[in-house]
């Protein structure tokens, strides 16, 4: 008699799946970028970290660039927005920036008598970009046309034909938003399904209990649908064949491993460690690369519209202080700058400020080791003067 299960066991590796009609676990229609959690974590990880650094009014001379304090730099890096942080204005600019606006972010500016007032970040639902030709254009705020040079145009990952304007990663990031929601809805429906463990009951085709719908739906209810986990079921032995099999789980459908890959891809398109969207440990060296290369850009691209477009002085310039998002250790940061004070680089003062302390009378003194002397007296060195 010929054995149905040989074919089986000559090729092990195969995994079988009876899939019926039942499309609940699909996932229909358009996701938006802002509605992925990943996708969203990692905009705001960003939109944090620029809104957290400080920014400075610079002014540039021939000696080296100087910090200026003035109402001008309060009102920019303080008081931008009555009714706003600072940081919570800068992070909704950098949200339009990188999810909602699609590579477009506004700021309007007001002013009175020449003074700048406020710089007023508007939602993207009230902007509209108007064309004219290639390399020109108005933007549209709530139905009125504004030139360029009048209002704050932040962009990012220009567009192949307006070069003006922003296009985001919305095309990149489209399908695998998809792909992150239907893994989701799957898992979730594996979850809470009720049927474990998963059964094969056999059944006399002939009984009369297979005559109805209704008799059929009195097996499932008397026998599968027990609420208590575990519980020993009881059947009749004539009537009854009852194997339990091994169940199907979120394993056995590599979702684990394509959801990583989705998320490792969405990381490396925004630009930020796998970490950030739940992959992964924390990586010094990753994150200060991702302070290097993705939030540095976007802090100095927003710097430059707002030195442009606010400062008329052409040698002050603002800047953010990208120095304070990087990772580094307090024994590496006290080393660095007691090395500065022993050259007479650094004094008391800025090793204690940098460390987080209030400075002292006395310290601001620039002082260096006593064998430590100009190039040009390298040669008067008594130990070098034959008597």
């Amino acid at each position: 008699m010929r054995n149905p299960f040989k074919r089986q066991q000559r090729s092990t590796s195969k995994v079988g799946i009876v899939v019926g009609s039942d499309t609940s676990l699909c996932v229909e229609g358009y996701t938006s970028l802002d509605k992925n959690p990943e996708i969203r974590a990692a905009c705001q990880t960003i939109a944090q970290l620029v809104g957290m650094m400080t920014i400075h009014l610079m002014n540039n001379t021939e000696s080296g660039d100087t910090r200026i304090i003035n109402e001008l730099s309060r009102k920019i890096d303080i008081d931008p927005e009555p009714n706003m942080t600072r940081k919570t204005w800068m992070e909704s600019i950098v949200m339009n920036l990188l999810l909602y606006g699609k590579g477009n972010s506004i700021v309007l500016p007001h002013t009175k008598r020449g003074i700048l007032e406020r710089l007023e970040p508007i939602a993207v639902s009230r902007v509209n970009f108007m064309p004219s030709g290639y390399s020109d254009y108005k933007i549209s705020i709530d139905g009125r046309a504004f030139d360029p040079a009048d209002v704050l145009h932040f962009t990012y990952n220009p567009d192949p034909t307006y070069l003006w304007k922003g296009q985001g990663v919305t095309v990149s990031l489209r399908d695998i938003a998809n792909n992150l929601k239907q893994a989701e809805a799957t898992k979730k429906g594996f979850l809470e399904s009720k049927w474990k463990p998963s059964i094969i009951i056999k059944v006399d085709s002939g009984d009369e209990l297979f005559n109805s719908k209704t008799k059929r739906d009195k097996i499932l209810e008397d026998y599968i649908g027990n609420d208590d986990a575990g519980k020993p079921w009881i059947v009749p032995a004539d009537m009854f064949d009852i194997q339990t099999i091994k169940p199907l789980t979120l394993s056995d459908l590599a979702i684990s491993d394509t959801v990583e890959v989705d998320k490792r891809t969405v990381a490396a398109v925004i630009g930020v460690p796998p970490f950030v969207v739940g992959v992964g440990e924390y990586d010094q060296k990753a994150w200060n690369g991702f302070i290097q290369r993705t939030v540095a850009p976007i802090a100095q691209g927003i710097a430059q519209e707002l030195t442009k477009k606010l400062i008329l002085s052409p040698q002050w310039y603002l800047r953010f202080n990208i120095l304070s998002l990087y990772d580094w250790d307090i024994e590496k940061i006290s080393a660095v700058y007691l090395a500065g004070s022993d050259r007479g680089y650094v004094d008391g003062n800025e090793w204690r400020d940098r460390l987080g302390m209030s400075p002292r009378d006395g310290l601001d003194e620039l002082r260096v080791l006593e064998n430590y002397i100009p190039v040009e007296m390298s040669g008067q060195q008594k130990k070098l003067i034959q008597d």
